[in-house]
């Protein structure tokens, strides 16, 4: 049997993963009714503009009949897991053959991503495995360990919880299928998308300093005109309503190791005079784009004639002592927790050019501690301004600058983010008004099936402390 086609949009931030599952039952029972009655325009109908674009009409019914010519109709399907946090997983049992089908649905819940390959049934990696967390506090190290016992040997967690102004740090290393404790609040880490918190930060102190307005447009610091004169507001691209997709058309993401290594200032600048095309109407959604967030930070960088990283080690970094985080991987030597694919396999780490405002630092739990408790602080008025919100999503979730601001159960407001590369994934959860928070960094892939323990794991030890 040949090969499946495979579509993915490879992203470095998971996107928020809320009261999904109705939407994706519907996704996928749609997708199996119009497959099975060959209706393949239906499905192409289904796609983002993104997805048409790179997988057209032609190119869509041309794999779709060749998939039923190979494996015939859906029998049936069943929910297995969600992966990289949006896409949903499902054992899809065809007449001939057993596939696993990914879906990833957009703001819009439209398919923006379709991933189809053979079904593998999952790996019982926990039932030998052993908890020696002894010395943590028994209902830490039980959420901890609950968590934590599929990730593969040679993962690592660096925890910090923040009760009431107050840092407990909590370190972890699974070796030899036993979860152990370990000292690594001080080792660093990718943080992935919690860096467009850091960015949208930089925008804050700007407008703090009078040199900038959330209004302005980014087109007066571009010596060339947008393309058809498109105007973006700095707050349409620090709360994703400028409408622009995920990533960028010309991005080119052959290069699974490494995907935004080559996009520099020609890519952009390219992209943004002759491919720019808007997703949604400006300000009406708000859909995640790591584009807008890298195009952000590279045009506050413009804005003041250095680079965008000048600014961020300037206005965040130094301001708020901040030692131990970085815009570069390289020599970092021994202090680096080295990253993991999602099979749990060594994997290079991700180096940025003009999108480093999307994903780009790396740091420590100890580090994003002090940018925590400067949080709880009201004098910093530019990170109350990150905090403030600007766009509704729904009646529980709202956006600021960068931030994700949730409206809890019990009426609390949390801000969030998260991130995702090759080789780490990442959670931040703050309460402001009653210093409480928790931090994870880790060296789980975002491409691992069980990657979505770590939002899990950040918000049960957030509710734990919540509690008391």
């Amino acid at each position: 049997m040949k090969k499946t086609t495979i579509i993915l949009i490879l992203t470095f931030m998971t996107n928020v993963m809320f009261a999904q599952t109705d939407n994706y039952k519907i996704a996928i029972d749609n997708f199996q009714s119009n497959y099975n009655a060959e209706k393949y325009e239906d499905i192409f109908n289904s796609f983002s503009s993104e997805m048409k674009q790179a997988l057209p009409i032609d190119k869509t019914k041309q794999f779709l009949i060749g998939l039923k010519s190979q494996v015939g109709k859906i029998e049936k399907t069943e929910f297995i897991s969600y992966q990289q946090g949006t896409y949903a997983i499902y054992k899809t049992n065809f007449e001939k053959v057993v596939f696993a089908v990914n879906i990833s649905l957009d703001s819009q819940n439209l398919i923006n991503g379709l991933f189809i390959k053979p079904y593998e049934e999952p790996k019982n990696t926990e039932s030998n495995v052993i908890n020696t967390l002894s010395n943590y506090p028994t209902e830490i190290a039980e959420i901890i360990f609950a968590k934590t016992k599929e990730f593969p040997n040679k993962t690592q967690l660096s925890i910090a919880v923040i009760q009431n102004g107050e840092t407990n740090y909590y370190g972890i290393i699974k070796e030899n299928d036993t979860i152990k404790q370990t000292k690594n609040q001080n080792k660093i880490f990718e943080i992935g998308s919690i860096t467009k918190v850091f960015t949208s930060t930089v925008l804050a102190s700007l407008i703090e300093d009078k040199k900038l307005k959330l209004t302005d447009e980014i087109n007066t610091f571009y010596s060339f005109s947008i393309k058809d004169n498109t105007k973006i507001s700095f707050q349409s691209l620090a709360n994703h309503t400028s409408g622009l997709p995920r990533l960028p058309e010309n991005l080119d993401l052959s290069n699974e190791n490494n995907p935004y290594k080559n996009y520099g200032k020609n890519e952009i600048e390219e992209y943004l005079k002759n491919l720019l095309k808007l997703e949604n109407e400006p300000s009406k959604i708000s859909s995640y784009s790591n584009l807008g967030a890298g195009l952000l930070g590279y045009t506050l960088g413009l804005s003041q004639k250095t680079s965008f990283q000048s600014l961020l080690q300037k206005k965040v970094f130094d301001k708020y002592k901040m030692t131990n985080s970085f815009t570069s991987s390289q020599n970092l030597n021994n202090r680096l927790v080295i990253g993991l694919d999602g099979n749990g396999e060594v994997v290079t780490n991700w180096d940025f050019d003009v999108l480093f405002g999307g994903g780009g630092i790396l740091s420590s739990t100890e580090d994003l501690v002090k940018f925590a408790n400067a949080q709880f602080n009201p004098k910093n008025k530019e990170l109350a301004l990150t905090r403030k919100p600007t766009f509704d999503i729904n009646e529980s979730m709202k956006i600021g600058l960068g931030w994700h601001i949730l409206k809890t159960e019990k009426g609390f407001n949390w801000v969030w983010h998260n991130g995702g590369t090759g080789g780490y994934s990442s959670s931040m959860v703050l309460d402001a008004e009653k210093k409480n928070g928790v931090i994870i960094l880790s060296n789980v892939s975002a491409f691992n099936q069980k990657m979505e323990n770590i939002d899990k794991l950040c918000f049960e030890l957030m509710k734990q402390i919540e509690k008391k």
